[in-house]
């Protein structure tokens, strides 16, 4: 989760938010200005600022949506974490490990970003849960057999790119900020993709860069994450046929893919906490 997806959570439960931002109503520009004109590291408090001016004080249901973002940032940040911590004996020299790497590093500033914003907005940050990245057995080897190290990396992708899209129906309303956000989605599904291009490379059969029909390429074990997605149909119109063309129902599973809801998101990442 980023900085475009919790003003999305916070406009869920406050529709007036940016409003309340910039009485104008030009809100939204207000919003990219500000992202703009502050760097990385001062983003936290000033962050912390804009939910001052808006609300005098910032509300606990904002405390509440950062620290669930900070939750998941913590399950990414540790997995990669204990994966590069092993990376000699587990990924492979070169490209492979430097891949594994910068996506770590990057998991890690999420959740350095996310507690100094919680603390900068005068709320506490949650601690780190602690994790069982084998989910109880299921996956036993996952820091010692590269393949299944990969395997649960797709997961965590896969489920990542569903549950941010799962955001982009608040956003209708906002042009801008569906903008903002599926320009940050398009980056997540790459990241998806190349964990599946790291897994063909490796010698795991046919894996495409995409998902077919529901189909995992993993298991029953992982179902959960992909169920939904052999959807054929997208605002009531079937996929397949469509103006007399022949498409396969693999095809037009492919060409879309489905949102995934906070609960269902949760209910994935469960059996990883301990």
């Amino acid at each position: 989760m980023n900085i475009t997806q919790i003003i999305t959570e916070i406009e869920k439960s406050d529709p007036e938010f940016l409003q309340k931002v910039d009485s104008r109503r030009e809100g939204i520009k207000s919003f990219n200005r500000f992202v703009g004109k502050v760097t990385l590291a001062a983003l936290p408090l000033a962050l912390g600022g804009l939910f001052k001016k808006s609300y005098g004080q910032t509300p606990s249901g904002v405390i509440d949506v950062l620290n669930y973002a900070l939750t998941l940032e913590y399950l990414e940040a540790a997995f990669y974490q204990q994966g590069n911590n092993v990376a000699a004996t587990l990924i492979p020299a070169g490209p492979a490990q430097q891949a594994i790497a910068t996506i770590g590093s990057h998991e890690t500033a999420h959740v350095n970003f996310l507690k100094a914003a919680i603390t900068g907005s005068g709320g506490t940050p949650v601690n780190s849960p602690v994790f069982d990245f084998t989910a109880g057995g299921l996956f036993a080897d996952v820091f010692t057999n590269y393949n299944t190290f990969l395997a649960v990396a797709q997961t965590f992708e896969d489920t990542g790119v569903r549950a941010y899209k799962g955001q982009a129906a608040a956003l209708i309303s906002n042009n801008d900020v569906l903008t903002a956000a599926l320009n940050i989605h398009s980056v997540e599904a790459r990241h998806a993709s190349h964990i599946r291009q790291m897994r063909k490379a490796n010698g795991f059969g046919d894996v495409k860069p995409w998902i077919t029909g529901k189909d995992s390429g993993i298991g029953e074990v992982v179902q959960a994450s992909y169920n939904g997605e052999e959807i054929t149909t997208q605002a009531g119109v079937q996929i397949t046929g469509i103006n007399n063309f022949s498409i396969s129902t693999n095809a037009a599973s492919e060409a879309f893919d489905e949102p995934l809801t906070m609960m269902e998101v949760l209910n994935i990442v469960k059996p990883f906490i301990k």
